[in-house]
């Protein structure tokens, strides 16, 4: 399954395993991997721990890559984890502008006076407004929903409509906070792929709709973010807004569309998160996700569904839904 995942450029980070063995942070090239934590002469534990010290990391693994006369090991055979362990996640919102539009207008009320076309009209005109003003919609995670890129998926027995959120999700490199646009993107170590799973039955609370999203019940069941494969360097990435995120449900495609759809792109995303909280090396910037979610669909998760999940240059991930009895 692994092989079908190949990133672009000359090398990815990952986290693998042998059958029954402990997890290792991994370099993989050509379809090999490099245990890391025997071939760097600090020993990281994890691939958080090659974060932590980025800027020396990287030109030594440039190097390590071009080496055939190493302890590599083929991919086939290895369990592919997730490949990060974040402290913290940041999850933008409300992000893709035609996803932002759909969502409204299926989620009118049944007496809103409004024609579709009147409700996208409106709606648009919002998002082009929330663009212009700078205020990008971004909450919190937990890193407990972190899942491997081909991992079964466990819907809780209480989710009542569970979605699909592809999305292009952005590895923090080294500490920022109060970084400013134009310096944020020198933040980023690479990239990877994240699915934010959503209950949508429990988004908004039921006893109370005053207090407004209830992002705790909605995503942060465990193993609702499936995570990676790799993590691909910020250099092989040419341009972070022009990549192509595409989701498919059981062979059919449901998303695809472009991160040129964002109203906010992944450096104003880590300056505005910069300006409140501290980012840290590991920590993941998820920049939203576009239109074609269940919700759109009238089609939500169900037990054995299959998602094939893919960003330009990033790999695929490939999930199984299975279904939590009570």
């Amino acid at each position: 399954m692994a092989t079908l995942a190949q990133p672009v450029g000359p090398f990815a980070l990952g986290t693998f395993s042998i059958p029954d063995g402990e997890p290792f942070p991994g370099l993989l090239a050509k379809g090999r991997v490099l245990d890391l934590s025997a071939a760097l002469a600090w020993a990281p534990s994890g691939t958080r721990a090659v974060l932590e010290r980025w800027e020396e990391a990287l030109p030594v693994l440039h190097v390590l890559a071009g080496e055939d006369a190493l302890d590599w090991r083929p991919l086939e055979g290895l369990r592919v984890h997730a490949p990060v362990e974040p402290r913290q996640i940041f999850q933008s919102g409300a992000n893709y502008r035609q996803h932002v539009i759909d969502l409204e207008v299926a989620h009118r009320s049944p007496d809103d006076p409004r024609t579709a076309e009147e409700a996208r009209a409106e709606i648009a005109a919002v998002m082009d407004r929330r663009a212009a003003e700078d205020l990008p919609y971004v909450f919190i995670g937990l890193p407990s929903t972190i899942a491997g890129p081909y991992d079964d998926v466990v819907l809780p027995s209480w989710a009542e409509q569970p979605d699909w959120e592809l999305e292009l999700a952005a590895v923090i490199a080294r500490p920022a906070y109060r970084v400013p646009v134009e310096e944020a993107l020198e933040y980023v170590a690479g990239y990877t792929i994240a699915n934010d799973l959503t209950d949508r039955a429990t988004v908004f609370r039921r006893d109370m709709k005053a207090i407004g999203t209830d992002w705790l019940r909605c995503k942060n069941a465990p193993g609702f973010t499936p995570l990676g494969p790799w993590l691909v360097p910020a250099a092989s990435i040419a341009d972070p807004g022009d990549l192509r995120v595409t989701l498919k449900l059981n062979g059919e495609t449901m998303q695809d569309e472009s991160t040129k759809d964002m109203l906010f792109g992944v450096a104003r995303l880590v300056s505005y998160i910069s300006q409140t909280s501290r980012l840290l090396p590991g920590d993941l910037v998820l920049t939203g996700s576009p239109a074609g979610n269940g919700i759109h669909w009238g089609r939500l998760l169900r037990d054995g569904d299959v998602m094939e999940s893919s960003v330009t240059g990033l790999g695929t991930q490939r999930t199984r839904c299975v279904k939590e009895t009570a």
